[in-house]
């Protein structure tokens, strides 16, 4: 019976768990502070659930387009270097083997096993054996625009909708301290799961959100009570 390892690697989770929990991150944090700087600037509730819900949709919009060019942009350079190296097998198959041997030797094979180890994979897939172990792209990490984009803009969506849930149920008089509470309790949570998933420490993923949190929402409305005090918004 064939053994099964107990260890599961959290290694192949790394792209969309990158764009979900930064998705997310900023759509709490950014209506929060959105919302935070606009209702320190004595506007109306409405004014509030307004600027609010666009920037959910302006937000979750940017944050998948972004991504989207982003990842999109790399797995371009994947591509190219992969027709790169499928030219290089074309051309010089004996040199690719060398190199490939060489890089096997360098991790401790001895040399004539590194050159069969090469041979062997070569014969079995060679394009596959230079891409992963010379280019260093796999099937797990490869690049995925449109995962990447829809994991970014549906988790800022989400995120941002927790702060807006908050600033329509509440009393406009509580709405300040209700909102800032509760979205640096969801920023707390997120920064904990998100590096309990990643195998991180979560005092540290937790604390390190939380802190960011507090200062761009703290940033956020007292700009918007400045701004609101000088051209009297609101009054």
């Amino acid at each position: 019976m064939p053994l099964q390892s107990s260890d599961k690697h959290r290694i192949g989770r790394s792209g969309w768990l990158r764009a979900a929990v930064l998705g997310a991150d900023d759509g709490i944090l950014s209506t929060a502070s959105l919302v935070l700087g606009v209702a320190s600037a004595q506007a109306t509730h409405t004014a509030i659930l307004v600027a609010g819900m666009a920037g959910l949709v302006a937000g979750s919009m940017s944050m998948a387009a972004g991504e989207y060019v982003s990842v999109h942009s790399q797995a371009d350079t994947e591509k190219a270097e992969l027709n790169r190296e499928r030219q290089h097998l074309r051309n010089d198959d004996d040199g690719e083997h060398r190199e490939l041997a060489a890089i096997y030797a360098k991790r401790g094979l001895d040399p004539n096993l590194a050159s069969q180890v090469a041979a062997q994979l070569m014969s079995h897939n060679a394009l596959d054996a230079h891409a992963r172990d010379e280019l260093g792209i796999t099937e797990t990490l490869k690049a995925r625009p449109l995962q990447a984009a829809l994991a970014s803009g549906l988790s800022f969506f989400a995120g941002a909708a927790l702060p807006l849930l908050v600033v329509a149920l509440a009393p406009t008089e509580m709405l300040i301290v209700l909102v800032a509470a509760t979205s640096l309790i969801l920023l707390t949570l997120l920064g904990g799961l998100a590096a309990y998933a990643g195998g991180a420490n979560m005092v540290r993923g937790a604390w390190r959100i939380s802190f960011w949190g507090m200062l761009a929402m703290g940033v956020t409305a007292g700009v918007g009570k400045i701004v609101g005090s000088v051209f009297g918004v609101g009054g």
